[in-house]
């Protein structure tokens, strides 16, 4: 790892200099999602990296990055573009820091935003994509209750765009205290259907301007 990041986003921003559209994969990795769930997850990752590689705008302008939240939070990988980007396999142990991860993903958010003004270069509204089997345990309700803020401010502000999945059996009702948007539901572990549609509406953002309105392909992996 290079001592120079500021010097590293330069080069980067040189050679591919189109607007960017990033998201964070925020997962739940607590051992309650240990199994088929992880298992699953981990499918799905790869489908969305290999189906964004196939689209030749998405892959210079979406990029990705994965944190984890079990008893700690992870960054498992910082934004990068499709090419460069490699699925992990993620394991899963402990308990559910939520509001922990949630902060962790805005102020990378934040963070990633100032180097693209500071490069001069334009982007999309920062997607985070969070999914989880369960609710807030281990950390205190004054850390899940700031994260809920700081999603109602940013998404107030226009700032990110904050999306909820429970797994089957996750609490929605807690989730829909922390999100804005109202939580989705997956059935069974159609991680697969999710991930291609998560690819599918990036590469729909990926193509527009980056203020304009962008229509989302209807979601197949839910139940609503």
């Amino acid at each position: 790892m290079s001592n120079h990041p500021n010097l590293e986003s330069s080069i980067e921003f040189a050679e591919n200099p189109e607007p960017r559209c990033p998201c964070i994969l925020l997962l739940d990795t607590s051992g309650s999602m240990q199994g088929a769930p992880i298992t699953a997850l981990n499918d799905g990752i790869r489908v969305f990296k290999n189906s964004l590689s196939k689209d030749s705008l998405a892959s210079l302008r979406v990029e990705v990055a994965i944190v984890t939240f079990d008893s700690r939070v992870t960054v498992v990988q910082d934004f990068v573009t499709v090419d460069q980007f490699e699925p992990p396999i993620l394991t899963a142990q402990g308990v559910t820091h939520t509001g922990s991860g949630i902060l962790k993903a805005l102020d990378m958010i934040q963070a990633r935003k100032a180097q693209y003004r500071a490069n001069g270069v334009t982007y999309y509204r920062p997607w985070v994509f969070m999914i989880t089997d369960g609710e807030p345990q281990g950390e205190p309700d004054e850390v899940v209750q700031h994260a809920a803020l700081r999603i109602k401010a940013d998404e107030d502000g226009k700032r990110v765009a904050f999306f909820a999945v429970g797994v089957e059996n996750a609490n929605e009702a807690r989730l829909a205290t922390i999100v804005q948007r109202a939580p989705v539901k997956l059935c069974g572990l159609n991680f697969q259907d999710l991930f291609l549609w998560l690819s599918k509406s990036m590469g729909a953002v990926a193509q527009s301007k980056p203020d304009d309105q962008v229509a989302l392909p209807p979601p197949g992996w839910t139940t609503i």
